[in-house]
């Protein structure tokens, strides 16, 4: 099954699985470590995770476990995880980097992305610092050249941060990857096509809204239950998560939708045996009404000058 998911090539030369496994959520013991063994076994190559998620162990675990039985090889897997927010002192990068490659037990991490533009001085983001990520950045070049990690990317940035990033004194590395939240009610056409045009790729979380998140509120919008995508569903008789995810390989970036109902996971990997019309794509894209699932998380840092969202 694995051969079927689409690959997009990185500016750093490696490539990643469009498809793969998110593993963001409050879980019960040894659940994303099953979640993702039944993953790789079905043929997910692609697994996103951070420090933050407190899941890096288990996933892990189950990663050496399927090494040891001979199912699947390090080599084969892309693994991204992320730099968190209090963690962007330069002499502070390496350190979380060598602290999630010993959770991980790997030996070096396929991507490793910062996963928010400000900095703070505590994991729960209460006191923003004022830190430039640009100085973070030079230090995450480093561990590309000491072999840490293959590619480095940024994480709920911006155009203008990206545009920032590639204009630096003495940029060695772009950004391989720009990790998003994307559906279609949150199209990031804009910040897609721009980073399309200077060779970053997108990843996409939360593609269907992320109805399963402790953190959602009860009148969020529900983009599975949208009649423009249930029509299209019915159309080629496919589920509403099928028809977004298929959206989002023909648009041209990664998503990561997170499950551990192994029905699911076979569902989400069912995109490959069809194909959405253009027509379908625009009337898609039409329900863009810019709605973040996850943007009244960070109010608090709304003022700071590196808030990525809209103000």
């Amino acid at each position: 099954m694995s051969d079927k998911v689409p690959s997009i090539r990185l500016n750093s030369g490696y490539d990643m699985p469009m498809l793969g496994l998110g593993t963001y959520n409050s879980f019960k013991p040894n659940e994303v470590g099953d979640a993702v063994k039944t993953a790789i076994q079905m043929g997910y190559r692609h697994i996103d995770t951070a420090w933050r998620y407190t899941t890096e162990p288990e996933i892990g675990a189950a990663v050496k476990e399927l090494i040891q039985e001979g199912k699947i090889k390090r080599e084969e897997l892309f693994i991204v995880t992320k730099l968190w927010v209090q963690f962007h002192e330069p002499d502070q990068v390496e350190p979380a980097c060598r602290q999630s490659l010993e959770a991980l037990g790997m030996d070096y991490i396929d991507l490793y992305l910062i996963h928010f533009p400000i900095a703070f001085e505590d994991m729960e983001m209460t006191k923003p610092t004022s830190t430039d990520y640009l100085d973070t950045w030079r230090a995450m070049e480093k561990l590309v050249d000491k072999g840490l990690v293959r590619s480095i990317g940024v994480s709920n940035f911006n155009k203008q941060q990206l545009e920032r990033i590639l204009k630096m004194d003495g940029l060695k590395y772009k950004p391989a990857n720009n990790q998003v939240e994307m559906s279609p009610y949150l199209a990031q056409e804009d910040l897609l096509q721009f980073s399309l045009k200077y060779g970053i790729s997108t990843s996409g979380y939360a593609p269907f809204g992320a109805p399963g998140q402790v953190y959602i509120l009860k009148d969020a919008p529900k983009n599975l239950e949208d009649p423009t995508i249930v029509k299209i569903g019915r159309k080629y008789n496919k589920s509403s998560a099928q028809v977004i995810l298929r959206w989002g390989i023909q648009r041209g970036f990664a998503l990561i939708p997170k499950s551990t109902n192994p029905s699911r996971l076979t569902q989400n990997m069912d995109i490959f045996d069809f194909k959405l019309s253009e027509e379908d794509i625009k009337a898609m894209l039409a329900l863009d009404r810019g709605y973040r699932c996850n943007a009244h998380l960070f109010q608090a840092c709304k003022d700071h000058p590196f808030y990525p969202f809209e103000k």
